[in-house]
C-alpha cells in the first residue's frame, strides 16, 4: 500500500467525499479533498482498493538520435548492450543472467559478448555484491544483478559497509565507483511478500552510494547509463510492473540523463506532488482527478534519484504551491517521504506555514 505525506497551509476548510474514494487511493482522495474550500462531509463505508494506473507513453526524444519501440526491460537490455559494446572492461553477472534473467533484461547478451563477460553466479547476494566490489576496485565496470530487490538484504553489509565506504576509508586511494547494482523493485500485483518490496529507504542513510528509480523506458535507459558511467557505486531499482506495461520510443544509441536532477512533469499552483517509479503514474491520475473534481492545480515532480535527491527543485515548487504530498510504495514508517518532508520543513519554514498530515500504513505492499 502506497504511503503518502502531505503539508497544507493552516486554514480552516470543510471537506467532503461523495463517490470519489473509489479512485487511485481512498486515503489519498480524502487528503486531496481537504484542499477543496467548499464541501460537506458524507462519509462512506471504508472499502479496500488496489492501486492502479494507466501508463501513458512519453513523446519520443529527438535529441538522442533514432528511436525504436521498446518496453522497459528492453530499454534496460539496450543500455547494457551499449555498455558492453563500448567498454571492454564491462561485465554483467548475477543469478540466471546468462540465459537472459527472470525478466529477460540480459537476453542475448552472453551469446553476443561471450561467457566471460555475461555470466551466472551462485545464489548468494552477498557474494554477488562482494565480487562486484572487487571487480570494480580492480578497474572493471561491474554490473551486478540482484534478481529481486526483496533479496538484496543478505548483501546489505557488503553495500553499506564496503561499497559505500571503500573510497572514504582508504582516503581516496581505492574505490569501487564503477559498480552498479540493478534489481527489479516494487509491487507487481502477484508477487506476494517476497517479490513486492521497495527497500530504497534502507540505503538512504548511507553516504557514498547513489540510488535511482526510473518511471519508464526512456528514463530507464538514460539513467542506467548514467549510473554505469558515474564514479560512485549506484543502486538502480527497476519497477517490475512496468517491465512490459511501459512501452515507448527509446533511442537506440547510448545517452545519459543526469543523476540527482528531479523533473517537473506538470506545472501547477496549488499542490506539489512528489513520487518516483510507479507512483509517478498513480499521481498523474491523482492530479487529473484533483483538477477535474476540485479545480485543484497540481505540480507533479518525478524525483528520479533518491540519493542524493534534488532538494532545490522540490523546495522551489513547495514555496510556489504552499503544499506538498509525497507518495511511495514502501511502508510509511521510516519511508523516504519522511526525509523529504523534514527537509522541506527546515528549508522553507519561513516562507510557508504548514501543518502535517500523515497517510498510509506500515505494512507490506503485497498485503
Amino acid at each position: 500500500m502506497a504511503a503518502t505525506r502531505l503539508f497544507l497551509r493552516a486554514s480552516p476548510v470543510k471537506c467532503s467525499l461523495t463517490g470519489l474514494t473509489g479512485g487511485v487511493h481512498s486515503s489519498l482522495g480524502l487528503t486531496l479533498l481537504k484542499l477543496s474550500p467548499a464541501c460537506t462531509a458524507k462519509p462512506q463505508a471504508q472499502r479496500r482498493h488496489a492501486a492502479h494506473f494507466t501508463y501513458h507513453p512519453e513523446p519520443a526524444p529527438s535529441q538522442y538520435g533514432p528511436t525504436q519501440k521498446m518496453n522497459l526491460f528492453q530499454s534496460v537490455t539496450s543500455a547494457l548492450d551499449n555498455t558492453l559494446a563500448g567498454d571492454p572492461t564491462a561485465v554483467i553477472f548475477g543469478e540466471d543472467v546468462a540465459f537472459g534473467g527472470v525478466f529477460r533484461c540480459t537476453v542475448g547478451l552472453r551469446d553476443k559478448y561471450g561467457k566471460d563477460r555475461v555470466f551466472n553466479t551462485p545464489l548468494c547476494e552477498q557474494g554477488i555484491v562482494g565480487f562486484g566490489i572487487g571487480a570494480a576496485a580492480a578497474g572493471a565496470t561491474a554490473i551486478a544483478e540482484i534478481q529481486f530487490a526483496d533479496y538484496i538484504y543478505p548483501a546489505f553489509d557488503q553495500i553499506v559497509n564496503e561499497a559505500a565506504k571503500y573510497r572514504y576509508r582508504s582516503g581516496n586511494m581505492f574505490d569501487c565507483g564503477k559498480l552498479t547494482i540493478r534489481s527489479p523493485w516494487g509491487c507487481v500485483g502477484h508477487g506476494s511478500i517476497y517479490h513486492s518490496q521497495c527497500p530504497e529507504a534502507f540505503f538512504t542513510h548511507c553516504p557514498g552510494i547513489k540510488i535511482v528509480v526510473p518511471r519508464g523506458p526512456v528514463q530507464a535507459k538514460g539513467l542506467l547509463l548514467s549510473c554505469i558511467a558515474d564514479q560512485n557505486p549506484c543502486i538502480f531499482f527497476e519497477p517490475k510492473i512496468l517491465y512490459r506495461a511501459a512501452v515507448e520510443q527509446v533511442p537506440t544509441e547510448a545517452y545519459q540523463i543526469p543523476l540527482s536532477q528531479a523533473e517537473v512533469l506538470q506545472e501547477g499552483s496549488d499542490l506539489t506532488l512528489v513520487a518516483w517509479g510507479t507512483q509517478v503514474h498513480v499521481l498523474k491520475e491523482v492530479a487529473a482527478m484533483a483538477q477535474e473534481k476540485l479545480g485543484v492545480s497540481c505540480e507533479l515532480i518525478d524525483l528520479r534519484t533518491i540519493l542524493p535527491w534534488d532538494t532545490e527543485t522540490v523546495c522551489k515548487s513547495v514555496v510556489k504551491t504552499g503544499r506538498l504530498l509525497i507518495s511511495h510504495e514502501a511502508p510509511v514508517t521510516g519511508g523516504f517521504a519522511a526525509e523529504i518532508s523534514s527537509t522541506v520543513q527546515v528549508r522553507v519554514r519561513w516562507e510557508i506555514k504548514a501543518f502535517y498530515f500523515h497517510r498510509g500504513w506500515s505494512t507490506y505492499g503485497s498485503l
